[in-house]
């Protein structure tokens, strides 16, 4: 069996190529790794469509203690098929 692929992290995770049975485990994984790493600001887009993708995503951030706030992004990077997070800031 081949290692997993290993693929840098970023501060944005775009889940239009993310089957949504594995959306939920991929942003959780993303956002620890994001935390690990020490981003404070990301974002999540999911798409406009009908809106299934956001509340999953804001599900999963609405129960982080570490978000400190999410929304919509603004217009040019997304609106409201993209959310912005803030994370808290960690020293290591």
């Amino acid at each position: 069996m081949d290692e997993p692929v290993r693929i840098p992290i970023t501060d944005v995770l775009d889940l239009h190529s993310v089957p949504p049975r594995d959306v939920a485990g991929v942003v959780e994984a993303w956002l620890e790794e994001a935390k690990r790493v020490g981003f404070v600001a990301l974002r999540i887009v999911h798409g406009r469509g009908i809106g299934v993708q956001r509340e999953a995503v804001r599900r999963i951030l609405a129960r982080d203690p570490d978000v400190i706030h999410f929304g919509d992004a603004p217009p040019e990077a997304g609106g409201w098929g993209a959310t912005v997070v803030s994370l808290r800031h960690f020293h290591p």
